[in-house]
């Protein structure tokens, strides 16, 4: 299976900083173009300044975060053959049956189908609006269930769950002929896993890890395929791949040095710091981002934080190295069953120079990719 590669966007600032970077990506050839959903920023206001990223000389907030829906239909008719992505939102701020709508209303707008990414939620944007998150893996598995029935046929529809009804509902909206929304998953954990191989069309786990994890965990996915009588190669093996590249090894590593690009190890679990003999400064049982809270971080806690980040640990948020170095440990996931990586240039946060190197480093990255070859292997 031929190795499709995708640009993951952090859409904080204009909308015109949106449409330049799918620009980048239409041009050099990327197949996808995925935005992600936030209402607070994975990285702390209260931090944010030169001193953090040189970015904050130009965005004075990390939490000018832009509305996805709005923002993809906006995107849309600028987006050609390239796959426009959501990865990933929550069924706990948004209706199931809104999502369908969504999706199947951005299919009309679109040359491919477009990816409806689902997962459990992250209390940044959850706990600070007073939503209910409680039985989150409970409620991606039914608002799956409900978005596939809607997807599937315009009713009427009933359903009968804990958390989510269907009364005789109807989608009369209908994507066009060959644009169906796909719907992907983001997960990590065991249950998740089996959810994903039994319902959805993707899987897009949103963290870091090694090729032997990431082997794993897809051959979770497609055991429970098999298990629902699904083609398990029939689901998306994507990945979030961060990059940090310079022109040498040892340049990547010196911009490790740069906060912003520091503060990703504190996404890692507590379990992950751990491995590395480290206590994590957010505490023994800290689970990782989908967890943190920054607008409560002090900028005295960040910066004690900071301080106790190894370069290791910081490696296991992001693929750090030359260009050969990361295409090589790219092409290690993909060894390990990875069909989709997107892409995430998070060395552009380092320096403007960074910023340019990386710019010209995508397209590099994708060419390159395109030649590898996903790899396929259905669960005995």
């Amino acid at each position: 299976m031929s190795v499709e590669v995708g640009l993951a966007w952090n859409p904080v600032g204009q909308v015109q900083e949106g449409r330049d970077l799918l620009g980048v990506a239409r041009s050099a050839g990327f197949d996808g173009f995925m935005v992600f959903d936030l209402l607070i920023n994975v990285f702390p206001a209260q931090a944010w300044d030169a001193d953090f990223t040189y970015v904050a000389n130009v965005l004075p907030t990390p939490d000018q975060c832009l509305e996805f829906a709005t923002l993809l239909g906006n995107l849309a008719p600028d987006a050609g053959p390239v796959q426009l992505a959501i990865g990933v939102t929550d069924p706990h701020r948004r209706h199931p049956a809104v999502l369908a709508q969504f999706a199947l209303t951005l299919a009309q707008l679109t040359e491919r189908a477009p990816v409806l990414g689902i997962g459990a939620g992250m209390l940044e944007n959850l706990t600070p609006y007073g939503v209910a998150h409680d039985h989150q893996v409970d409620r991606v598995e039914e608002a799956l269930r409900v978005i596939r029935l809607l997807l599937d046929g315009p009713g009427p529809h009933d359903f009968a769950g804990r958390h989510f009804t269907l009364d005789k509902a109807m989608m009369g909206l209908r994507a066009p002929e060959g644009r169906t929304p796909r719907l992907w998953v983001g997960a990590g954990q065991p249950r998740m896993l089996e959810i994903t191989g039994r319902y959805a069309d993707g899987w897009m786990p949103s963290k870091m890890m090694t090729p032997a994890a990431y082997a794993r965990r897809l051959a979770k996915v497609r055991a429970a395929a098999v298990e629902a009588g699904r083609d398990p190669n029939a689901v998306v093996a994507a990945g979030w791949v961060p990059i940090v590249v310079a022109d040498t090894d040892e340049a990547a590593h010196e911009l490790l040095r740069v906060k912003a690009i520091r503060f990703t190890a504190l996404h890692a679990t507590a379990a992950t710091w751990r491995r590395f003999g480290v206590p994590h400064p957010f505490g023994e049982t800290y689970k990782g981002d989908r967890e943190l809270l920054p607008h409560r971080l002090t900028r005295a806690e960040v910066e004690h934080a900071l301080a106790e980040v190894t370069d290791e640990l910081v490696a296991t948020q992001a693929i750090i190295g030359s260009r050969q170095t990361v295409l090589d440990q790219i092409g290690d996931l993909i060894d390990a069953g990875m069909g989709y990586p997107m892409l995430f240039p998070l060395s552009a946060m380092a320096s403007p120079e960074a910023a340019q190197y990386t710019a010209e480093t995508l397209p590099w990255l994708r060419a390159r990719l395109h030649t590898r070859t996903a790899t396929e292997s259905v669960p005995k």
